[in-house]
């Protein structure tokens, strides 16, 4: 296929893209190899309507002529788009699990993911994001939102978690996803498991 028309169908892909949606040449390996898809994506960048965030990793950008800038891409984008350059299982934890189920109001500037890969840490727009190991058996079998209340339990600790933590995660649970965390966790920590109880109690 020629480069011409390998890149009609990149841009096309891209303007299906939500703004701040991140991505890797891997995501358009069905067009065709990724040597081919990374000049593509040079050359799309070239016209502005791509940007390149970190090495190999572009979003694409909203411009604000109120502030006369480029937006910044949402880090969860970011850590999707290496999730799946790198096939990694990865869950967010320390204050950023706290920060998606809305138990801190504070925006963190270090974003901290347990992760099946290896320690890496990734900088952009005064923003860090880490990412930590973490054993496979530990998140093997578990959906995003057991393994995301099983992270913000543990750093929050058993001597600090609130009646008012446990509400608020009660509250952005519905009743499917009360069955699926508590037949989950059960091979989690007795202590962890106790307060997930409490968390899906009608």
């Amino acid at each position: 296929m020629k480069r011409k028309k390998i890149q009609e169908q990149v841009e096309k892909r891209i303007d299906k893209y939500d703004y701040g949606y991140a991505f890797t040449p891997k995501d358009f390996i069905d067009i065709a190899d990724s040597k081919k898809i990374s000049v593509v994506l040079i050359r799309i960048k070239e016209t502005g309507k791509i940007r390149r965030i970190l090495q190999g990793i572009y979003y694409k950008p909203k411009y604000s002529n109120l502030l006369k800038e480029y937006s910044s891409p949402d880090p969860n984008n970011i850590v999707d788009a290496l999730k799946r350059k790198y096939n990694w299982s990865v869950i967010p934890s320390g204050n950023t699990a706290l920060n998606i189920l809305h138990l801190t109001t504070q925006v963190p500037n270090v974003w901290n993911y347990a992760s099946s890969g290896p320690k890496r840490k990734y900088t952009f727009n005064n923003i860090t994001i880490n990412f930590i190991p973490i054993k496979q058996r530990e998140i093997t079998g578990l959906s995003e939102i057991t393994t995301l209340i099983i992270q913000a339990i543990r750093t929050l600790g058993s001597e600090n978690i609130t009646k008012k933590n446990i509400q608020l995660i009660r509250n952005q649970l519905n009743v499917k996803d009360k069955k699926i965390i508590l037949e989950e966790s059960k091979n989690s920590s007795a202590w962890i498991y106790e307060i997930i109880k409490k968390i899906c109690e009608e």
